[in-house]
């Protein structure tokens, strides 16, 4: 045994001097202090890491069978499923991934917005995290149109044809991206290729400078003070402890927990109830027939509300791009000196209420046939969503913020 570990060291040794091993080591685990007060929050960065790997690794696999083209796919997804060991589970894994990243996603999104984590000086660290938010959208739309079933081919010509409101060049734009007049055979080659090639190459970069940067400035906690402030003779942060071992057992922890609701989906739910897997999906698509309902994954009904909220095509399709883009002026729009919505005033914590109602409405309103009544619901709600930013620098500098505390508490 002694050999072997003496061994290990060695290779450990070779290895550190011929590449930065330990310093990586040292600089992004062992000797990375991260706050002591992390909490419940704190899992969602993990988990969405957790989740990019499932996804890469189901994916890689279900390439192995599937066919972009318009004759085969939808029979080469059904393959998978019935013919192919395990394929059943690889897809559903896959698919119900795609779900849970969007969730996880979210919450990471909204603990940023609870503790100010877009705030100086982690401003490059949000627009990282937006870049990421964005591409995800796009690599979800791109892989949407391959099971090439009724909703993936009708959401898919839905989608690029609002690119045809662009002034001048909305046609030609449109035309580019299908390839075709239609979405065809070459509008299924072209998502292929971005949604397994190009679109993954750009999260990993994303994720990697992300990380880079949390790493640099350093992670915000709960009571929004900086634990660089504090330190011991040594350097050391007087409220921070070691990553690993620290929070890498928690976050494995959280992963397990993650990892069973995950299971349970995937195994008595991958469908659920058509939110993750529509019922129209699971019939070829037809050029010929256009389902009485079109409606986009969950994930994106609340932009898609807002788009059809607005009776302008042009205006919906800038008022959703807006609403996706706009989170990347947060660090600016935000006044407040306090980052913590333990500290925050009333009305902050108010309209961040509002936000989160109208954000959950949004989502639901966009399932909906447009009645007129949900309609103007809709538009009520796209109101409360841009006011939440608009007002912000004015509610954010005159907020009654309560004293931030020198060290972080537990």
């Amino acid at each position: 045994m002694n050999t072997l570990v003496k061994s290990l060291y060695g290779l450990r040794d070779w290895v550190d001097s011929r590449y930065p091993l330990m310093k990586t080591w040292n600089e992004h685990l062992a000797k990375y202090y991260a706050p002591k007060n992390f909490n419940f929050w704190y899992f969602f960065g993990g988990l969405a890491l957790l989740v990019l790997v499932i996804q890469i690794v189901t994916g890689i696999w279900l390439t192995m069978n599937y066919k972009p083209s318009a004759d085969m796919a939808f029979a080469s997804v059904e393959y998978i499923m019935r013919d192919v060991d395990w394929g059943w589970l690889i897809r559903y894994m896959h698919s119900s991934g795609a779900s849970f990243f969007f969730i996880v996603v979210y919450l990471h999104m909204y603990r940023a917005m609870l503790y100010g984590s877009y705030k100086k000086p982690r401003e490059l660290l949000w627009i990282f995290g937006m870049l990421i938010y964005l591409t995800l959208m796009a690599e979800a739309f791109f892989g949407y149109l391959l099971p090439w079933g009724q909703m993936s081919y009708w959401g898919a010509q839905v989608i690029i044809s609002l690119f045809g409101a662009i002034p001048f060049i909305g046609d030609e734009l449109a035309l580019f991206i299908r390839g075709d007049f239609v979405v065809s055979d070459v509008t299924l080659n072209r998502f292929f290729s971005f949604h397994v090639i190009a679109i993954p190459l750009v999260i990993c970069g994303l994720v990697a400078a992300h990380i880079i940067s949390l790493h640099e400035v350093g992670s915000n906690n709960p009571d929004g003070v900086e634990i660089k402030a504090n330190k011991d003779a040594n350097g050391v942060p007087l409220d921070g402890i070691p990553f690993h071992p620290y929070y890498t057992v928690k976050d494995m922890v959280g992963a397990v927990v993650f990892l069973i609701l995950f299971c349970a989906v995937v195994f008595f739910a991958p469908e659920m109830g058509g939110y993750f897997l529509e019922h129209a999906n699971f019939v070829p698509a037809d050029p010929l027939k256009t389902p009485e309902h079109i409606a986009p994954v969950w994930y994106f009904t609340p932009f898609y509300a807002i788009l059809r909220a607005i009776p302008d095509k042009l205006g919906g399709v800038v008022a959703m791009g807006l609403s996706t883009t706009i989170f990347f002026l947060l660090p600016w729009l935000d006044r407040s000196p306090v980052k913590s919505i333990r500290y925050r005033g009333w009305k902050y914590r108010s309209w961040l209420a509002a936000f989160t109602v109208s954000f959950i409405a949004l989502g639901w309103l966009g399932m909906q046939v447009a009645t007129p009544a949900y309609t103007w619901l809709a538009r009520f709600f796209s109101v409360v969503y841009f006011l939440f930013f608009l007002l912000m620098p004015f509610y954010t500098s005159n907020d009654n913020d309560k004293p931030v505390p020198e060290r972080v508490t537990s």
